[in-house]
């Protein structure tokens, strides 16, 4: 059911190092296909967020990566994620400082780091991508490395939470599903659909219908851990204006 390093449309290939960690789906192959922003860990939320969505056994569920680290229960989350056939997720930048061992999870099992390791850094159908942190449209696809694809969130030179963002600017497809960026609300355009509304931080846990075409969440029962309004952006429509500007 999963088709590992497919090409994606014709022109917009990964790098041959990125397509090893590509996972392609036929869409025809799932009734509905639910794509859900960044849990970090937030177990209790998560339960509720697809209690609410009910995904049978013959749908797609795709996380955008940070399933772990920062919250209560990463431990709860892996295991969830893991146990469903029909559930999927790419690795987010949490994920991959575990890999390389600048971060810990002490109650991640030795199989659990096997999971996270195997996680892929792109999931695609039809003309979406998943990726946690973003594409960059000044450059082609073939061109992004991992920390690209992780990382990506500011297009101005010293990067951080600061204007011109990729989302807001992109004009182009693929449409990419991303998180990485925590926003006050969902962004959601014909290019770009943001889903990392910081559950952790006591914002929705977010996910996106994509047959109807709908954004669903929840709210968190606690706040986890609190952030400066200053890293919490509030998208805005991205218009002609400040795409040519870049």
């Amino acid at each position: 059911m999963v088709k590992p390093n497919d090409s994606m449309a014709s022109g917009r290939e990964l790098s041959p190092e990125m397509d090893r960690l590509h996972h392609r789906f036929n869409s025809d192959d799932w009734d509905d296909i639910y794509v859900i922003g960044d849990v970090h860990g937030c177990r209790e939320a998560l339960g509720r967020l697809l209690d609410t969505l009910e995904p049978s056994a013959d749908d797609l569920v795709v996380f955008v990566g940070d399933l772990i680290r920062k919250g209560p229960d990463s431990k709860g989350v892996v295991d969830l994620v893991q146990a469903r056939s029909n559930v999927y997720s790419v690795r987010g930048n949490n994920e991959q400082k575990v890999i390389d061992g600048r971060a810990s999870v002490d109650s991640l099992t030795a199989s659990d780091r096997a999971y996270i390791e195997s996680l892929p850094a792109v999931l695609s159908w039809d003309d979406v991508v998943v990726v946690h942190g973003g594409i960059d449209h000044r450059k082609p696809l073939a061109e992004h490395t991992l920390s690209d694809l992780l990382n990506t969130r500011s297009l101005a030179a010293s990067g951080g939470y600061q204007r011109p963002y990729w989302f807001e600017t992109r004009r182009e497809a693929p449409r990419v599903f991303f998180g990485h960026t925590v926003l006050a609300e969902p962004f959601d355009s014909e290019y770009a659909v943001g889903l990392d509304t910081g559950c952790v931080y006591g914002g929705q846990l977010t996910a996106y219908d994509y047959r109807a075409g709908e954004l669903r969440g929840v709210n968190p029962s606690e706040t986890h851990v609190s952030r400066s309004a200053d890293s919490i952006v509030q998208p805005r429509p991205a218009t002609s204006e400040t795409y040519h500007e870049l």
